[in-house]
């Protein structure tokens, strides 16, 4: 039997992360982190950033106001 560990995110289940090895492979369960789903991973701590990355998606850069000249 593989060893798995449950990864969340802010206490949303996203996914497993399954031992193989040396390596976890993740199984995601939500269409947010789909884009990892069978990804192989050196230890929980990649799986865990990778998908919050994901879940998160790219940071938006705050608007910057527009200097005008008078």
């Amino acid at each position: 039997m593989r060893q798995s560990s449950v990864i969340d995110i802010n206490g949303i289940f996203v996914g497993a992360a399954i031992r193989q090895d040396q390596s976890y492979r993740f199984k995601a369960v939500d269409d947010r982190v789909e884009p990892l789903d069978g990804s192989i991973f050196r230890s929980l701590r990649e799986v865990k950033t990778a998908a919050s990355a994901v879940f998160f998606g790219p940071r938006a850069e705050p608007a910057r106001p527009r200097i005008t000249q008078a």
